[in-house]
C-alpha cells in the first residue's frame, strides 16, 4: 500500500492509499515513502490546509468501517470548516448515541480529512486522540475559524468501500 509522509504544525502525518482513494492519515512518520499522484496531491492540500489557503479537501477517500461508522464520517464531513456539532446532534443525524458517536470517531482512519475534531461535548471540547490530544483538536479548530468565510469552501465526501 503506497504511503507518503509530511511535516505539520501537529506533528507528522502519514497518508496511505489504496486502489486510487486515501484510506487512512495516520499520525506519525511512515517507514516506507511510495509516492503517487494521488499522495503527492493529498500531501500538497494538507500543506495548503495548515497554511490557511484551503479550507476543505477534495479527494477520493475510502475510509474502511461498518456501515455505522460510515454513516458517522459522512456526518462529520458534512460539518462546515470553521464550525461545530454537539455529540448529541451528530447521533441524532447518523443514529446511535453520544457514546457510539464517540466510539466510531475514535475509529476514525483520517482525522483532519474526515473532521472528528469539530464534534464538541455539550460541557466543553471533549476528547480528541489525534496528535496530543485536545491542543491539537484546539489547533484545529482555531485554525478552521481563522479561515471561515473564504470561498474556497468545498465540502468532502467519502467513496463507497
Amino acid at each position: 500500500m503506497p504511503q507518503l509522509s509530511l511535516h505539520s504544525p501537529v506533528g507528522d502525518l502519514t497518508l496511505s492509499e489504496d486502489k486510487g482513494r486515501i484510506v487512512a492519515l495516520d499520525w506519525g512518520w511512515g517507514r516506507d515513502q511510495e509516492p503517487t499522484t494521488l499522495l503527492i496531491e493529498a500531501r500538497r492540500q494538507l500543506h495548503a490546509f495548515f497554511d490557511g489557503e484551503l479550507h476543505s479537501f477534495s479527494l477520493p477517500l475510502a475510509p474502511f468501517g461498518t456501515p455505522y461508522r460510515q454513516r458517522v464520517w459522512s456526518a462529520l464531513c458534512a460539518i462546515p470548516p470553521g464550525q461545530t456539532r454537539q455529540y448529541a446532534e451528530l447521533a441524532a443525524q447518523a443514529g446511535g448515541g453520544a457514546r457510539s458517536i464517540g466510539g466510531a470517531m475514535a475509529c476514525n482512519p483520517m482525522p483532519i480529512l474526515i473532521p472528528c475534531h469539530r464534534v464538541v461535548a455539550s460541557n466543553g471540547p471533549g476528547g480528541y486522540s489525534g496528535g496530543e490530544g485536545l491542543p491539537t483538536k484546539r489547533f484545529l479548530l482555531a485554525l478552521e475559524r481563522r479561515m471561515a468565510g473564504s470561498p474556497l469552501l468545498v465540502q468532502q465526501t467519502l467513496e463507497p468501500t
